[in-house]
């Protein structure tokens, strides 16, 4: 992974001590939102959860959502509810040129157990998620006395059944054999149809009963039930689950000590846990006991046990700067201000639409030709973009904008838009919580330079600010009891997603790592715009995280130790379209898998100077340039989109992309000919 790790990691979590200072936060709500589209959390959340606000991008937010009946997967297994039962399956992927997939849900083991009562209660006949974190949460069913831990990298599922109840244990396949190990009845072997072993533990000696070809059953229980999937043959794999059967979490979280230290810590009952690392992780572990032999496979590359109840992940943070790292020489200011001083100017003949997302685009889009501005020593031009951003973010903030606005939706805990609330389309769903971290991004992009340029404005702006932020960069409700933390990001998968409280069939999904990115270095900026050390070093964090999940799962690469895809997805894909908990797609929400230049488009737009450390990997550029290139051939393709392509160019041919750039007719929303000229002479 010596590509991937060119640049220092850092990591961050829900108990860090750098985020956004209470006070500030939380002196400003946005009014109150009167949604008619969002979904009722009082249906699977336990009643003491909902006074605070919850999660809108978890890994188990199919749980919660219509009849919580979809998948999730929470590795190494998918896992799926239905009424008094919890089914797990151990995925197959498929793979072609286009998608890699995990296999359609066919439960390998369902656990379920009798109903304590014959009388149909509908608001009793269903999980309810009982407790959550970072790295868990879990699942009661009521009517049958079962709880269920539910741990992120468990190779374990632990069943708790509360009172003695007869239990179930079936597949959808075969069982070929199923026999207690040296006559313990407490230790089980369940061999299926379809090859898997599965081996379960008991806490106390009993006996498991056939009951038809493909069900087994556990006759008045109670206790603790552990299963895990044998990931190979290897008998060695066997001991290592059997040496860790009884040691169980019941949950996990995510915790800060210092501002690049991460640590895992999970609450347990017995011994030293053993739990499952992915790629990422296994970059940052530091002094664990780790198993590299015993290896389950996932989407996400292979899963390699970790012994202990503590993780510590060590990283640091990249610096963030206004301007570029580089710098642009004084002989080559003139093309970009004569550029520049077109752009202002046609600032006040700018459109902007309503949605959220167009509208912040346009706002980040003026904010950079203010930082270009300062850069390329043009000041004369700063007085009309300060206007124009005044004029633009101000109506956003106190409400006087009349073709939309924020709201605060207290039922979930976040904002939404007035056009939003009404109409699950508008705003690509901005109201069902999707994409806040893109749109937001752009908005507290914008405010920040806004805030550098006029500090007067930016400090009677300073708490409706930092609450905009609140919504995507949350600690937690003691930071800012109003929105939930950290909406899009895991932290586990160790970066964020984007589909909101929307039921997906696969699991979360985000397309866009670069606008993801920009959200996180838009933080950092604010930080600095505000002299806010603390919040300048949790940007600072966020920001590099992405970008190191960007370069590992986003980016593809052909051959070598940086391969990550089967070799048929990494011939023809140089960027994944569309990244799910259980597909990788080379298509886009709006756009075929053969538009690459689309695809590269939207994993590099805004171009800032964090987009230099985004495509920090040597050689990846040129590869994903020659890639697209031929796209561009098609027809109907815009300028809008060869922008991008051509700045990407200029990271190895700063000439060759200079002469496409100026021959361009038109730019993307959120870009301009000044950004490109900036971008292609800040290049060493």
């Amino acid at each position: 992974m010596a590509n991937i790790c060119s640049l220092a990691l850092v990591v961050y979590a829900v108990c860090f001590s750098v985020l956004i200072p209470q006070a500030t936060s939380q002196s400003f709500l946005f009014p109150e939102a009167q949604s008619t589209i969002l979904p009722d959390p009082s249906t699977f959340f336990a009643p003491n959860l909902l006074s605070s606000p919850l999660p809108t991008n978890s890994f188990f937010q199919n749980f919660v959502l219509n009849n919580g009946d979809q998948p999730e997967y929470i590795h190494p297994y998918t896992m799926k509810s239905s009424n008094s039962s919890l089914s797990l399956a151990y995925p197959s992927f498929s793979y072609t040129s286009t998608v890699i997939s995990t296999t359609p849900f066919q439960p390998d083991l369902t656990i379920s157990g009798s109903k304590t009562t014959t009388i149909p209660d509908p608001n009793n006949d269903h999980h309810v998620v009982s407790d959550f974190n970072d790295l868990s949460v879990t699942l009661d069913f009521p009517s049958s006395n079962l709880r269920f831990f539910l741990i992120r990298g468990s190779p374990y599922l632990t069943c708790i059944v509360s009172q003695p109840t007869p239990v179930s244990i079936s597949t959808s396949h075969t069982i070929v054999s199923s026999s207690s190990a040296s006559g313990s009845n407490t230790k089980f072997i369940i061999k299926l149809g379809n090859g898997q072993t599965w081996l379960i533990y008991t806490s106390s000696p009993t006996d498991l009963t056939a009951s038809g070809a493909s069900s087994l059953t556990f006759n008045n229980f109670s206790g603790n039930i552990r299963v895990a999937v044998m990931p190979d043959a290897n008998p060695k794999s066997e001991a290592i689950l059997d040496q860790f059967s009884s040691s169980y979490p019941t949950s996990g979280a995510a915790v800060l000590k210092n501002s690049n230290t991460l640590t895992y810590k999970w609450e347990k009952t017995g011994g030293d846990l053993l739990i499952l690392a992915h790629p990422l992780h296994l970059m940052l572990l530091s002094n664990a006991t780790v198993l590299q032999d015993f290896k389950y496979k996932s989407i996400d590359g292979n899963l390699v046990g970790v012994v202990g109840d503590t993780w510590v992940l060590n990283s640091k943070p990249i610096p963030v700067t206004w301007n570029s790292i580089g710098g642009v020489k004084i002989d080559l200011f003139p093309e970009i201000i004569s550029a520049l001083r077109r752009d202002v100017d046609a600032l006040s003949s700018t459109e902007l639409s309503a949605a959220s997302y167009f509208y912040g685009k346009l706002v980040a889009k003026a904010a950079r030709l203010a930082l270009i501005a300062e850069e390329v020593a043009c000041p004369d031009v700063i007085p009309a973009i300060r206007t124009f951003l005044t004029e633009k973010i101000q109506p956003w903030l106190d409400g006087t904008f009349s073709g939309n606005g924020f709201l605060h939706d207290k039922k979930w805990g976040g904002l939404v838009t007035k056009q939003g609330s009404t109409d699950k389309g508008a705003d690509f769903g901005f109201g069902l919580y999707s994409d806040h971290h893109y749109h937001l991004g752009y908005f507290v992009y914008g405010i920040s330079v806004l805030a550098k340029i006029d500090p007067a404005w930016g400090e009677k702006y300073k708490a409706q600010a930092y609450s905009l932020l609140a919504d995507y960069l949350n600690k937690d409700k003691q930071s800012n009891p109003n929105y939930t933390r950290l909406r899009c990001f895991d932290l586990y998968k160790l970066h964020s997603w984007a589909g909101g409280v929307t039921e997906f069939a696969d699991g979360r999904n985000q397309e866009s790592t670069s606008e993801a990115v920009n959200a996180y270095y838009a933080a950092a900026l604010m930080g600095k715009a505000y002299n806010d050390p603390q919040l300048e070093a949790t940007g600072s964090l966020f920001t590099t995280l992405e970008i190191q999940a960007a370069q590992m799962w986003w980016h593809v690469r052909e051959g070598g130790e940086n391969q990550t895809y089967e070799q048929d997805f990494a011939k023809e894909n140089r960027v994944v379209g569309v990244l799910w908990s259980t597909k990788r797609d080379s298509g886009l929400w709006f756009a075929a898998a053969e538009a690459k230049e689309i695809r590269l488009g939207i994993q590099v737009m805004p171009i800032s100077p964090i987009t230099e450390v985004l495509f920090s990997d040597t050689g990846f550029p040129s590869e994903l340039v020659n890639w697209a290139l031929p796209a561009l051939g098609r027809t109907g393709v815009t300028e809008a989109w060869k922008g991008f392509v051509y700045a990407l160019q200029g990271l190895y041919d700063k000439a060759g992309a200079l002469e496409k750039i100026k021959s361009l007719t038109g730019f993307d929303d959120g870009n301009s000919l000044s950004n490109l000229l900036w971008w292609i002479h800040s290049r060493s």
